[in-house]
């Protein structure tokens, strides 16, 4: 990895939505930067970044790679490709995605047995946050490490964490958190709609909650944001929460803790995807309200 004198060549595989703002924050901040999106990279690369012809290309070019892809299998293929460049330059892969526990540790092994190192970093907070840095980044991996990166983390991250050493302890800090997320969205919901039925109005039960003991981020900020305004445009796919809690769930069994709660969430948001597949996450409260 480059000094502190020398800004690393950053490499970005994976140009989603999420990925597209914090790699356009990252090369803002002054970083040379290389790109590849298997979806296409020309359109979806900040002003200025190269283009990689695939994730070889980037391989073979950036010192730190950051990936920011949909989940385990992909990255431990992209792993595998990386692996496999010749003559590559980079020495370092953060990866922001949401995998779960076993996935993280399953790529950082198969990566430091090709002298590569791995960092656990997902982020938390949306498609707003990534484009205003205001996401959370929970970061794994040696605190040396984490404090030797953190030009390039903070310049996706107005709030990077390390939250441990070993890899896959981020990605629970991740999958935890989104839980509670959405099961207070989940909880709200089945709230505000008995609220309803006893002639409450959805606002005053939101000023109430939110100077009271129920208030929650789905109070503060999604419902009154989001739902109250019957936006829904939260940009964060039920599609992609069910891909969290049923992650979630599996890495609990797994842990063998308890899972009570867990367990009961998970059925209505398969219900939710499987009637809207592809709905913004908020909608989560017409589907609770009507009872579907």
């Amino acid at each position: 990895m480059a000094t502190d004198q020398q800004q690393p060549i950053v490499g970005f595989i994976g140009l989603g939505a999420m990925g597209s703002r914090m790699a356009a924050n990252v090369a803002a901040a002054g970083f040379e930067m290389i790109c590849f999106d298997a979806a296409g990279t020309e359109a979806r690369a900040p002003e200025g970044a190269k283009i990689g012809a695939n994730v070889g290309a980037v391989a073979a070019a950036a010192e730190v790679i950051i990936l920011s892809l949909p989940n385990g299998d992909i990255s431990a293929s992209v792993a595998e490709e990386i692996i496999e460049t010749n003559q590559r330059s980079v020495s370092t892969i953060i990866d922001t995605s949401t995998i779960g526990v076993a996935a993280a540790k399953s790529v950082h092994g198969r990566l430091a047995a090709s002298e590569l190192s791995y960092m656990d970093a997902p982020v938390s907070g949306g498609i707003a946050g990534a484009a205003s840095g205001s996401i959370a980044l929970m970061f794994a991996g040696p605190k040396e490490d984490f404090d030797a990166l953190a030009p390039v983390l903070t310049a996706m991250s107005k709030r990077p964490f390390h939250v441990g050493e070993e890899p896959g302890q981020a990605q629970a800090m991740k999958l935890l958190n989104n839980y509670l997320s959405g099961l207070a969205l989940t909880a709200t919901s089945e709230a505000i709609a008995f609220g309803l039925t006893q002639g409450l109005e959805m606002s005053t039960m939101l000023d109430v909650l939110n100077v009271s003991s129920g208030q929650n981020t789905a109070t503060s900020d999604k419902f009154p944001n989001r739902v109250l305004t019957e936006t829904y445009n939260a940009e964060f796919l039920n599609t992609l929460y069910l891909k969290d809690i049923s992650l979630y769930v599996e890495n609990v069994t797994q842990a063998g803790t308890a899972d009570t709660i867990s367990q009961n969430l998970l059925p209505i948001w398969q219900r939710f995807t499987a009637a809207e597949p592809g709905a913004d996450f908020t909608r989560i409260f017409p589907f609770v309200r009507d009872k579907r």
